[in-house]
């Protein structure tokens, strides 16, 4: 049933679909550039430091997310979410295709920045509507095809980048258009929402008082999600230098292979729609020990099957995390706040995105090279299934047809 007042329009799929293709456009902002990064150092080859400042045309986007998204939340709250989701579509296709006519590296990075604000407010805005128009089940279906979506437009993007980079290195950028797309579906299927439900469901759906924030069950999850992010992203950023060191050299096959294994991530996604119901502490417990699994699989693999079958377990494990944490969070959240809870989440899920390679590179001095820093990566999964066991994880209130049940 949906969150909505009584004069609300009913969402339906097209609404759901609305909302969750944006979620692409932070996948876009990183994945569509990395085939042309080569093109980028040599056409920049000339500007002082070049090597450190051209790969930051890729991360610039994300570390604004991290650190803007619960600023994304407040305004949100604040103006509407409706309204600045769709400004942001229109400022993400302006900065994105800005680069197609700049020529200095300084104001190419500059309109990454812009790029990285609305970035900012389209993951944090997209995920609070979904949050704001669903409840109960669907909302939890809504929430949990963000990570299959941004999953699955990796590999898309990732094609298209390499095809469009044949024809220079400005080309890809045209794509950040799509965002006008996005635009025009947000502007026929969606509205903007009032409120939640008003009757006596709305009110138990509530967990706190309107203008409290429940700030400790919060930072657990946030802490929760930073250290899961750091394993998802070990997987996404070293499965390749891990196929390296097993012997692979071409790069055509390694971009394959680890295509195949990261369909666990949607393959956990759909997981995650069939059993998310069940219990915050078994989830837990089942994903930590997935992780751990796969990173084991990874370390100890003496051939690149082997590897993969680790990397694949272990994004089964990321597939079903993400969502049970986006999931969690969200059912702790009223109308009233529920868009900074949307942006500290997507901060910290962005944070342990910036900080896997930091840890991965930190663990593989002492521990001999990437297959030891994979096996100690598997005894801080184990760690993080020892917390679920003994932590007091409870979700919010959630209704259910007039009545609140609790996970």
């Amino acid at each position: 049933m949906a969150g909505q007042t009584a004069s609300d329009p009913v969402p339906g799929t097209l609404t759901g679909i609305a909302l969750l293709l944006p979620i692409t456009l932070s996948t876009m902002a990183i994945v569509l550039l990395a085939p042309i990064l080569p093109q980028l150092l040599h056409e920049y080859r000339a500007v002082p430091g070049f090597e450190f400042w051209v790969p930051m045309i890729l991360t610039v986007p994300a570390l604004c997310v991290a650190f803007l998204s619960p600023i994304a939340g407040l305004l949100g709250d604040r103006f509407g979410r409706r309204r600045l989701l769709l400004a942001a579509f229109l400022l993400y296709a302006m900065t994105g295709v800005a680069p197609v006519f700049l020529t200095s590296l300084p104001a190419i990075l500059v309109s990454r920045v812009g790029v990285g604000i609305s970035e900012a407010l389209i993951m944090v805005l997209s995920t609070t509507l979904i949050g704001d128009y669903f409840t109960g089940a669907a909302r939890d279906k809504w929430l949990a095809g963000q990570t299959a979506f941004a999953s699955m437009s990796a590999l898309l993007f990732f094609n298209i980048g390499g095809q469009l980079g044949v024809f220079g290195w400005r080309m890809p950028f045209w794509v950040y258009t799509s965002a006008l797309l996005m635009f025009a579906l947000v502007l026929r299927f969606t509205w903007e929402p009032k409120g939640d439900r008003s009757g006596p469901a709305a009110v138990a759906q509530a967990p706190v008082a309107p203008l409290m924030f429940p700030w400790r069950r919060m930072m657990m999850i946030l802490a929760i999600t930073v250290y899961g992010s750091i394993f998802f992203y070990a997987v996404q950023i070293q499965a390749s230098s891990g196929l390296v060191h097993l012997g692979l050299t071409d790069p055509a096959r390694i971009g394959l292979l680890t295509s195949i294994a990261s369909i666990g991530v949607p393959l956990g996604t759909f997981v995650y729609s069939r059993i998310g119901r069940w219990s915050i502490r078994r989830l837990l417990l089942i994903e930590f020990g997935l992780l751990a699994a796969g990173f084991a699989t990874m370390g100890l693999a003496t051939g690149a099957t082997s590897f993969l079958v680790g990397c694949f377990l272990n994004q089964v494990g990321a597939g079903l995390l993400l969502p049970t944490l986006l999931v969690w969070s969200m059912s702790l959240l009223s109308f009233e706040i529920r868009g900074r809870g949307a942006g500290m989440w997507q901060s910290a899920f962005a944070f342990g995105q910036f900080l896997s390679p930091v840890i991965v590179t930190l663990l593989a001095r002492p521990a001999g090279g990437l297959m030891g820093a994979f096996l100690l990566l598997s005894v801080g999964a184990l760690f993080g299934a020892g917390i679920a066991l003994v932590a007091p994880f409870r979700r919010g209130a959630q209704p259910v047809e007039g009545m609140v049940v609790h996970g």
